[in-house]
């Protein structure tokens, strides 16, 4: 009954705050609250109330920082007034810190007036350590407290917060970013803090010091110092924390960044296959797309030059990182797809790098977004969505595939492309065979132990005796297919039948993208194909005949394929189907 409460309360609706009250209410004691929000719960518990009034009243569940500011200058108020009823302190004490209180907001104006300064050193820091503290001795550590709220707020961190001189509390082995709050700090306390401060540094901390204008002690020892007008000890949490909220505000921006860049990069390879979709080019073809490849290294170079200069926040964490640059050298070509695989346990397709890369560009998204708006952060939402692209795999040599047990996931990305525009050659399939290969090297390769034997014959194949039957020794044609893991269109050796190979690969996790299976087939061309249609059908053959025309001083032109017959075209070297053409046109 001899004590008096004073709550203090943004909204006026904390629980545990409005519970204590009813608490010490219910033993008799008296309670005058500190609120921001007019008619909140909290001002019918209370015997009175002081508002501050600072901003909306409407805002609730979210660290204010001007009602932080506001609530130190409503205590200092009410201590006053009670010191000054109770006869404690004289009038001149009384007039001298309200003198105080009324020059704040210009000593205020001062410190935003060093925002450029403050925005540079979060720039440059902010990314440099992923673990942070705050630091502060006497009423600074209230001040230490309130920065850690914010950053906390802002960066979405857990930060830790304690006495400059309980540092053993803070986890210095994790080298962090250490905002010491020292402006005000009374002389006989000050110098302790420049002897934490050089500890921190001999840690390899990275300490920025907020100090008075005229204190350059910490210099040694600090990244940055914001120098600060002097100002009262027990008014100084509020000049310190100012800084500290700006400096969080830039850093959340400086994290933010790091996710608009990669949000951009997202929305352009987006756009480019809504492009591509619209040309009527399908997944594996965008994959395998020139321009679509130097788009994605285009990014990577960046974005590795980026970590370089420590403009990416480290809180996409080691594995975030590896996977997103692995996945931009897989998509741009730069790395065999046969070690996907083992680099994200899945297959290799196209289907299966496209949805990782936008799985783990929105992962890095969501881990870097940092809305600063209060209402933002209490939901914070970052579209991650996928790529909506049809895998269609149709057609004859698809259709034979399936029924033969084996899909897409059996064949390497180029491969599945050479078979999607091959296809549109084919006319029938007479006949086939399956073969196993056994025996090749943990690279995939084939060796002089290597095997190969024949599984199943369908069609015009029964009547033909492969080698394999006799001689199960891997050589040959079959051998260099294997090797190279290629599709192969030729002439059968013994009977110049028009035969397809294409190479299988296996389904075991432990032997990604080594060729298992080999499925020749004895094919009939259509009769009537489109140039277009050739020109897909022949892939890296065009460019290889064409170069080889151009070279008898003749100026190439696609129509010339159609002078070939579609079993010499599609069943002759590019040499011969060269040559050919050579000496149709030649006068």
């Amino acid at each position: 009954s001899d004590t008096l409460l004073v709550p203090i309360s943004q909204s006026g609706t904390t629980t545990d705050t409005n519970r204590a009250v009813d608490m010490v209410r219910k033993k008799g004691a008296a309670s005058i609250c500190i609120v921001n929000r007019r008619d909140s719960d909290l001002t019918f518990k209370t015997d009175g109330v002081l508002y501050t009034s600072s901003g909306r009243d409407i805002e609730m569940s979210v660290a204010s920082t001007k009602a932080f500011y506001a609530q130190i200058i409503a205590g200092a108020v009410l201590a006053l007034y009670m010191t000054q009823a109770a006869g404690r302190r004289s009038h001149a004490f009384v007039s001298n810190e309200i003198r105080q209180m009324i020059q704040l907001p210009d000593i205020m104006e001062q410190v935003l007036s060093m925002k450029e300064q403050i925005r540079a050193s979060a720039q440059r820091l902010a990314l440099q350590r992923n673990y942070w503290a705050t630091v502060g001795s006497g009423p600074n550590k209230a001040a230490a407290d309130e920065i850690r709220i914010k950053l906390s707020e802002l960066c979405y961190k857990t930060i830790s917060s304690d006495f400059v001189e309980d540092k053993k509390h803070i986890d210095l082995s994790s080298e962090p970013l250490i905002i010491v709050c020292a402006a005000g700090t009374r002389r006989s306390v000050i110098g302790d803090i420049v002897k934490d401060t050089a500890i921190f540094r001999s840690h390899k901390a990275l300490p920025v010091v907020i100090a008075d204008a005229h204190e350059y002690r910490f210099d040694a020892y600090a990244e940055d110092v914001f120098r600060v007008p002097a100002i009262s000890e027990h008014f100084s949490p509020i000049v310190n924390t100012l800084v500290g909220h700006l400096w969080g505000y830039y850093a959340a921006l400086t994290i933010n960044e790091g996710s608009h860049f990669l949000h951009l990069f997202r929305e352009e390879v987006r756009e480019t296959i809504r492009q591509y979709t619209e040309q009527k080019l399908d997944i594996y073809e965008i994959a395998l797309e020139k321009s679509f490849q130097e788009k994605v290294l285009g990014f990577y170079y960046e974005f590795r030059r980026r970590q370089a200069e420590n403009k990416m926040p480290s809180i996409m964490g080691l594995n975030g990182s590896t996977n997103l640059v692995l996945l931009l050298k897989y998509l741009s070509g730069r790395l065999p797809v046969a070690d996907f695989e083992i680099d994200f346990g899945v297959r290799g397709t196209a289907r299966n790098m496209f949805d990782l890369l936008f799985s783990s560009l929105a992962e890095a998204i969501n881990a870097m977004a940092r809305p600063v708006d209060a209402i933002k952060h209490q939901a914070k939402t970052v579209t991650v969505g996928t790529s909506r692209i049809e895998e269609k795999t149709e057609g004859i040599l698809f259709d034979m595939m399936g029924e033969m047990g084996f899909d897409i996931g059996h064949l390497t990305l180029n491969n599945l492309l050479v078979i999607k525009n091959i296809q549109q050659i084919i006319d029938s399939i007479r006949g086939w065979t399956l073969y196993r290969v056994s025996g090749v090297n943990l690279l995939g390769e084939p060796t002089d132990e290597t095997t190969i034997r024949v599984l199943d014959k369908q069609g015009t194949s029964t009547a033909m005796t492969s080698r394999a039957e006799t001689d199960q020794t891997l050589k040959g044609t079959k051998k260099i297919i294997v090797r190279q893991g290629n599709v192969y269109m030729g002439k059968g050796r013994k009977d110049d039948r028009s035969i397809l190979v294409i190479p299988l690969i296996s389904d075991d996790p432990s032997r990604p993208n080594m060729v298992e299976h080999l499925l020749l087939l004895d094919v009939n061309f259509r009769s009537r194909v489109s140039l277009p249609s050739k020109v897909k059908a022949l892939g890296g053959k065009h460019e290889h005949i064409k170069n080889i025309v151009q070279e008898n001083n003749i100026v190439w032109r696609d129509e010339f394929l159609d002078q070939v017959e579609m079993e010499e075209l599609f069943g002759r070297s590019a040499e011969k189907v060269a040559e050919h053409i050579v000496e149709k046109i030649s006068p």
